[in-house]
This record gives C-alpha cells, sequence and structure tokens, in this order.
C-alpha cells in the first residue's frame, strides 16, 4: 500500500549523478516509446504534480516531458483562477485543459487546490471544500471509465530543505524571480497545509487514480522517481 503520511516517508534517500544520468536515459527512451503508444490505443494521459514550493515539480516535469515529442503533450501551469474562469465552477478551467484521446496533458498545480490553497487561505468556504472531495473524485471517475489514465504526484521536501531552497534562490539572481514573499508566508502555516494534504490522500486516493507520495530532498532520486512510476504505471494500463 502507498505511504500516505509524511512521517512514514523516507527523505534521506538520494541518488548519485552518474547512477541518476544512467538513469534518466534509459527512463526517457521508455517514457517517449510509452507515449507513442497511448497514442497508438487512444488513451489519454493526464500526470498531477502537487507539493511543497521549491519541491522541484518544474525540474521533474522537464525531465518527463524531454524525450516526448511535442504534438503529444501540453503543460499546464495552474495559477489563481482569472475573472472568466471564477464565473464558472471551479472544475470548469480543468475540463478546458484536458487532453484529446491518445494525448498528454501535465498539471504543475491542479484541481486539488480547492482543498489545499483555497481552503487554508479562506478562499473557499466549508462546505465548499468539504464537498469537493466527492467532486473531485467523480471528476476523476468520469475520465478513467472513459479510459484517461491518471498518475497523481506529491513531492515532499522537508521544512529545513525547503529554507534551504529559498535561500538560495533568494542569493541566486537567476533564480531570485521564483521567490515571493507569499512563499516565506506559506511556511507559518506548514502544519496546516499539513494536515489538508494528508487528508487529500486519504479522501481522493482511490483504486484507479492513487497518490505517489514522492521523497524529493533529493532532486535526483525524485525525478528517477517519477520517471520510473510512471513507465510502471503505463506499462500496466497499456496493451502488452
Amino acid at each position: 500500500m502507498s505511504v500516505l503520511r509524511f512521517k512514514d516517508l523516507d527523505n534521506s534517500v538520494s541518488l548519485e549523478r552518474p547512477e541518476y544520468k544512467a538513469s534518466l536515459n534509459d527512463l526517457q527512451e521508455k517514457v517517449r516509446l510509452l507515449s507513442h503508444q497511448a497514442a497508438d490505443e487512444n488513451r489519454s494521459i493526464i500526470v498531477v504534480f502537487e507539493g511543497w514550493d521549491a519541491a522541484g515539480k518544474g525540474g521533474a516535469i522537464r525531465r518527463l516531458t524531454a524525450s516526448l515529442d511535442p504534438r503529444l503533450f501540453r503543460v499546464n501551469s495552474i495559477a489563481a483562477p482569472n475573472d472568466i474562469e471564477r464565473k464558472h465552477h471551479y472544475l470548469w478551467r480543468f475540463w478546458t485543459r484536458l487532453p484529446q484521446l491518445g494525448y498528454m496533458s501535465i498539471f504543475d498545480r491542479s484541481w486539488y487546490g480547492r482543498v489545499l490553497v483555497e481552503r487554508i487561505e479562506g478562499f473557499a468556504k466549508q462546505d465548499e471544500w468539504s464537498r469537493a472531495y466527492q467532486e473531485i473524485n467523480e471528476f476523476e471517475r468520469e475520465l478513467t471509465v472513459s479510459g484517461a489514465i491518471i498518475l497523481k504526484y506529491w513531492l515532499h521536501i522537508t521544512p529545513e530543505e525547503q529554507k534551504r531552497r529559498f535561500t538560495e534562490r533568494q542569493n541566486d539572481p537567476l533564480k531570485r524571480w521564483k521567490l515571493t514573499d507569499e512563499d516565506w508566508r506559506n511556511r507559518e502555516k506548514w502544519p496546516e497545509y499539513e494536515q489538508a494534504a494528508e487528508e487529500m490522500f486519504l479522501k481522493t486516493g482511490t483504486a484507479s487514480c492513487p497518490w505517489t507520495l514522492v521523497p524529493a530532498n533529493d532532486k535526483y532520486h525524485a525525478r528517477i522517481f517519477i520517471l520510473d512510476d510512471f513507465v510502471r504505471r503505463l506499462e500496466r494500463e497499456l496493451s502488452a
């Protein structure tokens, strides 16, 4: 059974660069071949990336897509809804970003913002985020019944590692743009976000759409972990 609590996750794991490079090339080639197989079988792929700020979501997405045919995938970076999106049900803006049959959509943040940031920051009322678990499960069930493959990753780093990465960004002129005052402020609510995330894993981790928690203190390990899981999951889902 997958680990669904942060305290049970071993974040001390790491990978040396030579092993990382060797595994990376092999796994990216498998990802490329499987993406074409999914296209041939008209199976859409939806990959959700959630996790702490500075956990390495962007780097993991770049390694996942590095070998893909650019015609077959789209990366959706999700921010706060705009004025038009706020006039619709919160899932509307995600329906419009879902892939065609045989294509892949990757979400850097996702509909899970409803039960994370919108819950913690008060952008959604309690009755709104409370019923969102069932709404999301139904949303994903409709997709999987129609043949979609959904993979959901949470990249987990420790508060200490996050602080180290924030400080590194702050001191690097080329990376400083990635860091905002809000990022620092969110650290003060770490326990609240941790509780909300674990409740999310419990209530939205289903047999067809399980959550995968990724130990991400070591970026090399996290990237290979995700690529390997992606390959194994698609090999199970697609025709032999």
